[in-house]
């Protein structure tokens, strides 16, 4: 089954939002835990724990866990394990791009099968060309998976990057156009990653025929009210992602902040 299937069923069923795991200091501060392993293992797993059959989507960032080495990376592997075990998809955030070799070494640790980090999608950038991800978008279509390519991101300093001109349309747009063209043949394998704290995008998103990753939520400045406006008629593609405004304040206002945003979300369709 492709991923498209399989995140509109789970979408249908839970809702369209979706949560980010992001252990940083400052959330584990919030959680009273220490900055170790320890803290990181009870701050990342109580998260799906307490939110796991509500959740369509939860996106772990990678960088918090990378940070503490190998037993890190072995915190992350039972966290994914978690989200397959509660019945939701997992979308790491990994940024990877690469070319040659080096790119299909990147899809092999995360995408097939037999991946040591397999996830349902992870992100990466196509700033070597979006060609050079083909390795991770061949994987990604055998392995029943997705990608989310950046195109707009959340933050200010992307706009020189992505909104500069390449021939006819911005770098943005060019994305947008050549992943929605390998989408015809990639079993809308490839998504998007455009940031929610944009007043306008720089791009046109009307013909792009794949999932629409959003960050920005909550304590970027982005709102789920604000979605209809910036989006517009692809608005129905949006999946919004939060981390901080769902988890930052600790364990305890976790169901809360998560229900609030769920019924926000729903407001949208």
């Amino acid at each position: 089954m492709s991923y498209a299937t399989r995140l509109a069923a789970a979408t249908a069923d839970r809702g369209r939002l979706c949560v980010g795991i992001d252990p940083m200091p400052a959330v584990l501060d919030a959680w009273g835990l220490p900055h170790d392993v320890s803290g990181l293992e009870r701050c990342a797993r109580g998260i799906v724990e307490a939110l796991g059959e509500r959740i369509a989507v939860f996106k772990p960032q990678s960088a918090f866990f990378e940070a503490f080495g190998s037993r890190g990376v072995a915190v992350l592997e039972s966290v994914l394990a978690d989200i397959r075990a509660a019945g939701a998809l997992s979308l790491l955030d990994v940024k990877r791009g690469d070319i040659g070799s080096s790119m299909a070494g990147y899809a092999a640790a995360f995408l097939g099968h037999d991946a040591p980090l397999r996830a349902d999608a992870i992100t990466v950038s196509p700033y070597l060309g979006v060609g050079a991800l083909t390795p991770a978008i061949e994987a990604a279509v055998a392995g029943g998976q997705g990608l989310y390519v950046l195109a707009r991101t959340s933050n200010p300093e992307g706009a020189p990057v992505q909104l500069a001109t390449s021939g006819r349309s911005t770098v943005a747009q060019h994305v947008v156009d050549t992943c929605a063209g390998l989408n015809d043949t990639s079993d809308n394998a490839l998504g998007l990653v455009v940031g929610g704290t944009h007043a306008s995008l720089g791009c046109d998103l009307g013909a792009f025929n794949g999932s629409i990753l959003v960050p920005g939520i909550g304590a970027q400045g982005g709102t789920v009210e604000g979605l209809a406006d910036v989006f517009g008629p692809a608005l129905r593609l949006v999946l919004p992602t939060a981390s901080r405004e769902v988890i930052g304040a600790g364990a305890a206002e976790l169901a809360a902040r998560a229900g609030r945003l769920l019924d926000a979300v729903a407001a949208l369709d």
